[in-house]
């Protein structure tokens, strides 16, 4: 089976509301939907995404130009892979490039999945299952934050992720607790700092949170900084997740060998899709490191599927207001599509209404 066509349709999908992190804020998701067309008649699809409206266009344009080199090639996810690797090893894969393949990534296996006639978890050899999620929102303040907290228990998740990273740690602190109260016993509460701290302010705010039972507290330095988290990770008690911004699989290794973390939670457009995905599910598992994941909810449950040490789901759905079908929520748990592939079907009027 071969390529015949690749189309990308950049748009600005909705947003319950917008989500405020300590670097600004995002009033839409800027994605570029990836439709891909084989000579049997099968398609598949994915989306990349990029947090600025203003890159949306070069997002696109790499996307679309990255296709170009995979049309008219064999359906063969790895290989593809490979070829992609070797066509941009002068330029790099970070940044735009490492976006496009790690979308690309995932509509070609969606495609080979589909082919398949199965979802992409029994695909890869394993079995479908409910996969433990939290909801995953912006930065809200003490008065803020209580009914975001409510929103989550109603809409039955297992746990809550909220931003941090006021100017004053007094203002991160009665945002936690505030939450901590309204969510009540039995949900997880989680906090995202969005490397927003130095080393000194982060040392100090997260060893001063380490009485207030989060599940975790993520990236408070710079992602890149391995030596500065590990610092951390070491000497603070609550769990250290990185790994949002991990640009591949070989940043996940040298973060694991750097100590930098007690948890991973890849993303699976910037880990370079499902095939880089796997190769990091393989690192957790032999690591002993428990892992989750970041956006594209769509992928991750079926990923998480397939993943030894899968932890959480992220839910903060970028394509919600753009597909046919929501996310099914059950007893804390998302449950993955029994649909070929990943189970995205777009919603072409929605599609056609946010085209940016």
């Amino acid at each position: 089976m071969k390529i015949t066509s690749i189309h990308t349709t950049p748009v600005l999908a909705p947003l319950p509301r917008p989500v405020r992190t300590a670097s600004g804020s995002i009033e839409r998701f800027p994605l570029v939907l990836i439709d891909v067309g084989t000579d049997a008649g099968v398609e598949g699809r994915a989306y990349s995404l990029v947090y600025l409206p203003e890159l949306l266009p070069a997002l696109d344009r790499c996307v679309a130009g990255m296709a170009g080199m995979l049309v008219g090639r064999e359906l063969a996810p790895r290989d593809l892979h490979v070829h992609l690797q070797q066509r941009c090893r002068l330029f790099g894969l970070k940044g735009m490039t490492g976006i496009a393949l790690g979308g690309l990534d995932m509509a070609i296996w969606d495609t080979w999945a589909r082919a398949r006639g199965e979802p992409l978890a029994r695909a890869l050899g394993a079995e479908l299952r409910p996969v433990k999620a939290y909801y995953s929102v912006g930065l809200y303040d003490a008065a803020s934050v209580i009914e975001i907290a409510e929103e989550a228990r109603a809409g039955g998740y297992a746990g809550l992720k909220i931003k941090a990273g006021f100017p004053s740690f007094a203002e991160d602190l009665a945002a936690i607790r505030a939450a901590r109260r309204a969510l009540g016993d039995g949900l997880a509460l989680m906090i995202d700092y969005n490397q927003s701290l130095s080393l000194p302010e982060a040392m100090a705010r997260c060893k001063a949170l380490d009485d207030e039972g989060l599940a975790w507290i993520e990236e408070p330095v710079a992602a890149d900084d391995f030596e500065s988290c590990a610092r951390i990770a070491d000497a603070v008690r609550t769990p250290i997740q990185i790994g949002e911004n991990f640009n591949g699989p070989g940043e996940m290794r040298a973060a694991i060998a750097a100590r930098a973390m007690d948890l991973a939670m890849p993303d699976p457009q910037y880990i370079q899709g499902v095939t880089g995905w796997l190769e990091a599910a393989a690192l957790a598992r032999t690591a002993g490191i428990p892992m989750s994941s970041h956006l594209f909810a769509e992928a991750a449950a079926q990923l998480l599927c397939a993943t030894p040490t899968a932890d959480w789901l992220e839910v903060m759905d970028a394509a919600g207001g753009l597909r046919r079908s929501p996310l099914e929520l059950r007893d804390g748990c998302v449950v993955p599509w029994d649909a070929p592939g990943l189970g995205i079907e777009w919603d072409e009027t929605a599609v056609a209404r946010h085209r940016a």
